[in-house]
């Protein structure tokens, strides 16, 4: 156990390469080894509605009927530096960027597009540790979804910080960046029937 004058070594992707990867649901936050939230049936909705709503569309070479363009995955780790490593809800890569999915575990390059979740005991890591990382590493795009607020945040990377480009609620109609070529209805993704469109 470190002493006062001690300050405790910065966990890194080695130590968390080193859990067996059935056991592995952890990050790396400000080099600190956290176990990531037993996800709730709302998260777990939230999540699948998220993927649901970008990944037909877009997860395509571009052109045609969809917008296409993207890579998506949930649960992979990304390396932003050695001492954070994360493994965001969903998260997604411009092809432009990345012509082929990204396969590296834990993937280096840098997300385009992430989406939390958020659950009651991880929210300060996504809403204040991990946006702060987000924030000093550029990543254009930032979506927290709150299940227990019915609530859609977007924000879009300013060289000032993360602007709030949306912030929209159940019951809403919603074009939100990056995807905003199509629209999203904010219900579905807490559980609410999609309306015939």
């Amino acid at each position: 156990m470190p002493t006062a004058a001690q300050k405790p070594v910065p966990a890194t992707a080695a130590d968390l390469l080193a859990i067996p990867e059935e056991q592995r649901f952890h990050e790396i936050v400000d080099g600190e080894l956290v176990q990531k939230a037993v996800p709730s049936f709302e998260h777990g909705d939230a999540q699948s509605a998220i993927v649901a709503h970008v990944k037909l569309p877009f997860q395509r070479r571009p052109g045609g009927r969809w917008p296409g363009g993207w890579w998506f995955a949930t649960e992979v780790e990304v390396e932003l530096a050695p001492d954070q490593v994360y493994r965001p809800d969903v998260v997604g890569w411009r092809r432009e960027r990345s012509p082929e999915r990204p396969s590296e575990s834990p993937v280096r390059l840098r997300p385009d597009w992430v989406c939390e979740v958020l659950s009651p005991n991880n929210a300060r890591h996504d809403t204040v540790k991990k946006m702060r990382a987000y924030q000093r590493f550029q990543l254009p795009h930032y979506w927290i979804v709150d299940p227990r607020e019915d609530t859609l945040t977007v924000y879009r990377w300013t060289p000032e910080g993360y602007l709030v480009a949306l912030r929209a609620e159940r019951g809403e109609r919603v074009r939100a960046e990056p995807f905003d070529a199509i629209e999203l209805q904010i219900g579905v993704l807490f559980g609410d029937e999609r309306e015939d469109e």
